[in-house]
């Protein structure tokens, strides 16, 4: 007996050490396995949802955030943060087909400039700002933002000057340049759809509202500008606070005037980009730290919801890469897994609407500003735009760190389900068992950083009539889907039978 037990003791030994050099795999975790049929609604979005901003200084001209020409720029990017640039031509034919096939969306025009623009309602506007503004935006230019507007089927959503030319002796706001604004607007058949008060109130001092001004005088101001938006156009939504940040300030801003809203609005940047001082680093932007920020900063604003103005819908209306441009990889593939999965996060939390920064400006827009020409992030977008519905769903426990999917009913495909697959694992391929056919649509790129990226192996680009290409998705049948590393996916399950989509 004494010698099997040292025979066994020798044998444990010996397996112990052939373990030791050749350690045991783990028994690999089962793939998730989706049942398109039973997922559940969870959240409705506008038809709207996806939009974008065209900044108001693009509009007059200004000095916007310059584009970085070369990486070898970015060193010195901090001293030489503008360009100048004439304004947009928004009856450019690119522009207006690229933009129409984004439809149906809202163009935001606003930003910081906004704040302090003067609107020359006469046909003889003045060369320069009159005293208290900065910018001068005329008649025929807001008149060419209603026809743009009209021509793409985007309405307009904005925010009124606040700076010190609006204000009376006392320094409250007059609703002066709002009604000259408002009136003309209507005198040409234009419509505002929402409107902001000002542009990021927590910021004042950049935003060209006057020294001092504090949460006092900005709920009061506030108060003067809906009554007189419930007077003058009762049919615009108001929209606020409209703040970029989570801090006391944007919290008591909040609370001010969240529950004299029709809609809860703020603005999300990750960061800000290397012009103003960001150290975020390319090899980030696929990180899962990096894309749960939009999750963090909503429940912040969710949280403020619930507390002061229960029930009232939410709009992101303002976000893009990085604030300040963006990056210079916002440009590129790398950020599109940002873009897509900020989108479907938003929506599978019940935001209504997000507004994208911007639609051809600086290094953030989803048109290159010189040339127009589509970047990653528009056919991301057009994607979206052509297959998810406003109806999203509930995926299960599908996601996990590196691998999210989200789900929406199919756009204008009754019972059919969409789905977006996001495998931000630079390294490691991904599976899902999907127990139904469909319509494959991958979006990838031999480099991140590259300005480009193909459809299932095709690269995307406008054709020699200056064209869309057809984004024609491959037939997968019912099994395991395999999701090569950094790529994004959408699944159109034609067939999936789910109630919720009707």
């Amino acid at each position: 007996m004494h010698g099997r037990t040292q025979s066994l003791r020798r044998f444990a030994c010996t397996i112990a050490a052939i373990a030791a050099i050749f350690p045991c795999t783990r028994a690999r975790a089962a793939e998730p396995t989706l049942n398109v049929a039973t997922m559940r609604q969870v959240a409705t979005i506008d038809p709207r949802f996806q939009s974008y901003n065209i900044e108001m200084v693009e509009v007059t001209g200004g000095r916007f955030w310059k584009p970085y020409a070369s990486n070898a720029q970015a060193a010195a990017a901090r001293d030489d943060r503008f360009a100048a640039r004439a304004p947009i031509d928004l009856h450019d034919g690119r522009l207006r087909r690229l933009a129409a096939a984004l439809a149906p969306a809202y163009l935001r025009v606003s930003g910081t400039w906004a704040n302090s623009t003067f609107f020359a309602d006469t046909d003889s506007p003045p060369s320069a700002p009159p005293a208290g503004f900065k910018g001068v935006l005329t008649r025929q230019q807001w008149r060419d933002v209603i026809d743009f507007s009209d021509a793409v089927d985007a309405p307009i959503v904005t925010s009124f000057a606040i700076s010190a030319g609006t204000r009376d002796a006392g320094g409250h706001w007059t609703s002066e340049q709002a009604r000259h604004l408002l009136a003309f607007t209507q005198s040409v058949g234009g419509h505002l759809a929402a409107s902001e008060f000002m542009n990021e109130p927590d910021l004042p001092a950049i935003g060209g509202a006057p020294r001092g001004y504090d949460i006092a005088a900005y709920r009061r101001d506030f108060a003067t500008f809906r009554a007189f938006m419930k007077r003058t156009a009762p049919d615009v939504a108001i929209l606020g606070p409209g703040t970029s940040g989570t801090g006391a300030d944007a919290a008591s801003l909040f609370k001010a005037v969240a529950p004299h809203v029709d809609a809860i609005s703020y603005h999300y940047y990750g960061a800000i980009s290397a012009r103003c001082g960001g150290d975020r680093t390319p090899e980030a932007a696929l990180s899962e730290e990096w894309l749960a920020r939009t999750d963090k900063t909503l429940a912040r604003y969710k949280a403020l919801r619930d507390r002061f103005a229960a029930g009232k819908p939410i709009w992101l209306t303002e976000t893009g890469e990085t604030a300040c441009g963006g990056n210079r990889w916002a440009a590129t593939f790398a950020d599109t897994f940002r873009y897509l999965d900020q989108l479907g996060r938003l929506a599978k939390a019940g935001v209504r609407v997000v507004i994208h920064n911007t639609l051809a400006a600086s290094d953030y827009g989803l048109l290159d500003e010189q040339t127009r020409l589509p970047r990653p992030n528009y056919w991301a977008a057009l994607l979206w735009r052509r297959l998810m519905g406003t109806t999203a769903l509930d995926p299960g426990n599908a996601t996990r760190a590196g691998f999210h999917v989200y789900a929406h009913c199919a756009r204008d495909t009754p019972g059919g389900v969409a789905l977006l697959v996001i495998n931000s694992d630079r390294n490691k391929p991904s599976e899902l068992v999907l127990r139904a056919a469909a319509q494959r649509y991958t979006l990838a790129s031999d480099n991140l950083a590259a300005g480009s990226v193909r459809l299932n192996r095709t690269a995307l680009t406008l054709d020699a009539a200056d064209q869309l290409p057809p984004l024609a998705g491959e037939a997968t049948t019912a099994g395991t889907i395999k999701f090569a590393p950094a790529t994004i996916t959408f699944l159109i399950v034609a067939k999936a039978g789910n109630a919720n989509c009707p």
